[in-house]
């Protein structure tokens, strides 16, 4: 195996994972992370794999699309869901983390390997060699602008952040704790019911509240799956009762079943801080704390941080990107995470661990193989290789990206059976691959 390293620029979920994967295996890293010498406009500090939205790595069911992807990823010993294993809250079905004890764990792991050299420096030019570009959603403006020269365009969405208040700022008398259809522990929620008037006064108060305005060179184009209440709020008065404030699943200690909901998750193991689930906003910040103090036990709420917009870079990567992450246009380059279009904290770590697991078969010799399109890290592939590029969005992983079955099994049974086939269908490619 070749002894010159290889160069992961960005220790976000990606380039983490993708490090560790590669030093794990034999192949020496340098692990390039400009925070915290220079801050980006999300981040709060130096920690790698630093949690700048939600802290849920979505459902950990293993049927469910993402929670076979995480046993994808556990069955190649990633240090992303290790770390998250160990330092998990309550949040029902979902994967929740204490976001700083995440961070610290995975800073304090890399720092200890002997085949990682981590650089505190901005990169502005790529190093010679093998380098991996994991530099995410807020990509600095010169790796930015030599990504729009390599790719011969330039692509970026717009991201919202959820709020987090203090708990002890709240009063729980008119929550209740719950989780829908008593998932997980059964009560991981504390949830803010909303009779019908209430609901109509507090979606009233959104609709109303001042936004931010975008420049006029930019065009706002938010990712669906993320979308700030407010735009939803505008789509129709119970756009958020069918969406982020759905009550069903849940029902109130005395056994009714309430309007709309707010769901708090836990935000760390102090149980001290809460995120508004599917409260991403870009509401001015004053009209954030009026309008979420309307809510039931909000009257005095202390929000340890606001809503907020920043914005996502990302590549056409059916243009841009080969089978094994290259760029096209530079194949000793290889893209990880979010900037190349898939959606989510998991997906950005599951293709640093792919990126990673490519680069070591291809040290090893030969054209390093790709896992199947039936698993759920085959398909993240085909879904930033084979999309429709004049189409192209980020996604989360989501069976409908998987290579069919056919027939195709009844509804019942289908997740059941993309799961089996893939893990399955893992298991071969990695004794085929010596991995």
């Amino acid at each position: 195996m070749r002894p010159d390293p290889v160069h992961v620029v960005g220790a976000g979920l990606a380039g983490s994972e993708c490090a560790f994967q590669l030093a794990v295996r034999g192949v020496p890293v340098v692990l390039h992370e400009m925070r915290p010498l220079r801050p980006t406009p999300a981040h709060k500090g130096g920690d790698f794999a630093e949690l700048v939205c939600s802290n849920s790595l979505r459902s950990d069911d293993p049927e469910h699309a993402a929670g076979l992807l995480k046993r994808e990823m556990e069955s190649f010993g990633s240090l992303v869901l290790a770390a998250a294993r160990a330092h998990a809250v309550p949040a029902g079905g979902a994967l929740a983390v204490d976001r700083d004890r995440f961070a610290e764990a995975i800073t304090a792991r890399l720092s200890t390997l002997p085949l990682v050299e981590i650089r505190r420096e901005e990169v502005t030019a790529l190093p010679e060699g093998d380098v991996v570009l994991a530099t995410g959603p807020l990509t600095s403006p010169a790796l930015s602008e030599l990504l729009a020269r390599l790719c011969g365009e330039h692509l970026y969405f717009y991201d919202a952040i959820a709020p987090i208040v203090d708990g002890e700022s709240l009063d729980f008398a008119p929550l209740f704790a719950a989780s829908r259809y008593g998932k997980g522990g059964g009560d991981d929620y504390w949830n803010v019911p909303l009779d019908r008037a209430g609901y109509a006064a507090f979606h009233q108060a959104i609709v109303e509240a001042e936004v931010l305005p975008l420049r006029d060179f930019e065009q706002a184009l938010f990712f669906e799956g993320c979308l700030p209440i407010e735009e939803l709020a505008r789509r129709g008065v119970d756009t958020l009762r069918y969406g982020p404030m759905k009550p069903v699943g849940l029902r109130a200690p005395d056994g009714t079943r309430p309007w709309a909901v707010v769901q708090l998750r836990q935000e760390s193991l102090a149980t001290r801080h809460f995120n508004l689930v599917g409260f991403q906003s870009r509401m001015k910040w004053p009209d954030q704390q009026r309008v979420f103090r309307l809510l039931p036990g909000f009257a005095a709420a202390e929000f340890v941080r606001l809503g907020q917009i920043h914005r996502n870079t990302f590549v056409n990567s059916p243009r841009c990107l080969d089978v094994h992450y290259r760029l096209r246009a530079e194949p000793r380059l290889r893209l990880a995470g979010q900037i190349t279009g898939v959606e989510g904290y998991l997906e950005s770590a599951a293709t640093g661990l792919a990126v990673a697991l490519d680069l070591v078969l291809d040290r090893r010799g030969g054209e390093p193989a790709i896992p199947p399109a039936t698993t759920a890290l085959g398909t993240l592939i085909r879904h930033l290789t084979e999309s429709d590029p004049e189409r192209f969005q980020p996604a989360n992983v989501n069976y409908g990206l998987f290579a069919p079955i056919a027939p195709e099994p009844p509804k019942k049974t289908r997740r059941a059976a993309y799961a089996a086939r893939a893990r399955a269908d893992l298991e071969a490619w990695k004794s085929r691959c010596a991995l």
